[in-house]
């Protein structure tokens, strides 16, 4: 859930001051879900063993693969991007079929999430809807402030 927000938030900022390239918008899309998940594998080990121990390779693998949804979330709305670029869309639908690709991951992983866990059937739906509310929160933002 977190790296879908995280890539809407990315699309919808990436669209200040004019749409980019779709190229770009992908390249960002992917590059900050990567360095999210460097982040994160990071903080994860430091907070886990200290700052001056040193992590067995067999944990860092742990953990990265552990952290790994955050570039997996990032996957689908680069991809938009381009299949959007390639199928002939402006640079405007093309941000917004990333974006809204983005919220269906959002909401898509909040329900396997609750799923998973298996809760009650009014959680699930209730995950579903405030995760779809955080999405489209970022959409109205990119209305006010971006466009």
């Amino acid at each position: 859930m977190y790296g879908s927000l995280l890539a809407a938030s990315v699309v919808a900022g990436a669209s200040a001051g004019g749409t980019p390239h779709p190229l770009d918008l992908a390249a960002a899309v992917l590059s900050t879900g990567l360095i999210f998940w460097v982040a994160h594998v990071y903080a994860r080990l430091v907070g886990e063993r200290g700052a001056t121990a040193h992590p067995y390779r067999s944990r860092v693998r742990v953990v990265a693969r552990r952290e790994w949804p955050l570039v997996e979330a990032a996957i689908p709305p680069a991809f938009a991007a381009l299949v959007g670029w390639s199928a002939g869309l402006s640079r405007d639908g093309v941000a917004w079929l990333a974006l809204v690709v983005a919220l269906v991951g959002q909401v898509s992983w909040a329900v396997a999430a609750t799923v998973r866990a298996r809760a009650p059937r009014p959680t699930v739906v209730a995950s579903a809807f405030i995760n779809l509310g955080l999405g489209l929160l970022i959409v109205l933002l990119e209305v006010i402030f971006l466009h």
